[in-house]
């Protein structure tokens, strides 16, 4: 009953804590929420000297597609970075470093890049149309064995499932890293919220467009799966959730109400339990 009524409330407190920050948007420290519009293009933002002080930074993987699905890394970019780094912000002690206008600073690397290994989490989304190459394989392989984590999302049907355990699969072989199922048991959906079920979210344009739809593929994406990659002690190093657009939950909370109640505070709980796991363990 007590365990009960403490996931109640901190449900509850979640909740009540992003609608408040959505409804006071005019006040400074929200004026940062992403209000941009689908098709808005940024380049990629590469970390500076100055980029890694000591607070967190969402760091975005940057990769090659060889067919298109999304668009590739750059999907729900960057308002899914932005705005989960004002929420983290708001709703944990997580500290959250700032660029010199306030605005969460935000980084993008490649597998290569050498930035990688001062992010303690990356997130992939479109995964399911990457293809690393022989050595972004290493290094990635390197930077999962030395303590990171990934987090990918938002890639949809059997073929982008299929290509991304793939994909996974060579950086961390899977004879030595099974891939597993994540059921609601897992210490990872208990980091802070407790997440029950991860819910099927669709992009707010397939939603719209489908009249409140949210499988993507059609009977092909009908079911979300929570699966993980994990090392000889336990620790995950990658979390994967297929057939569900956790990012869009962030990405598009200020451009429609009934989008954000429906998907947004459940996102946003995936999304920092993920988080505080991944810098955490």
């Amino acid at each position: 009953m007590l365990a009960t009524m403490v996931a109640r409330s901190r449900r509850a407190w979640m909740v009540s804590g992003v609608l408040a920050a959505v409804i006071s948007l005019t006040g400074a420290a929200h004026a940062q929420i992403w209000r941009g519009g689908f098709g808005f293009y940024a380049a990629p933002k590469h970390p500076t000297e100055s980029t890694f002080a000591g607070a967190f930074n969402h760091c975005r993987l940057v990769f090659d597609s060889d067919h298109r699905e999304k668009r590739g890394w750059s999907t729900d970019y960057p308002g899914a970075d932005i705005n989960f780094s004002v929420r983290l912000a708001e709703l944990t002690k997580t500290r959250i470093t700032r660029d010199k206008t306030g605005d969460p600073d935000y980084i993008t690397v490649t597998p290569t890049d050498p930035a990688l290994f001062q992010c303690p989490y990356v997130l992939v989304e479109d995964g399911g149309s990457a293809r690393f190459s022989d050595p972004e394989v290493l290094r990635l392989r390197e930077y999962l064995e030395k303590g990171g984590f990934i987090f990918s999302s938002d890639y949809w049907g059997t073929r982008a499932g299929e290509q991304w355990d793939e994909e996974i699969s060579r950086v961390l072989p899977s004879e030595k890293y099974p891939i597993v199922e994540l059921g609601p048991e897992h210490p990872i959906w208990k980091s802070m919220y407790v997440v029950k079920e991860i819910r099927q979210m669709a992009s707010i344009q397939f939603w719209r467009r489908s009249g409140g739809g949210i499988s993507e593929r059609g009977e092909d994406s009908a079911l979300v799966e929570a699966k993980g990659i994990a090392d000889a002690h336990g620790r995950l190093m990658v979390v994967m959730v297929h057939n569900s657009d956790i990012p869009d939950g962030w990405e598009r909370e200020a451009e429609d109400a009934q989008y954000f109640y429906r998907f947004s505070p459940d996102a946003y709980a995936v999304g920092i339990d993920v988080v505080i796991y991944a810098l955490t363990h």
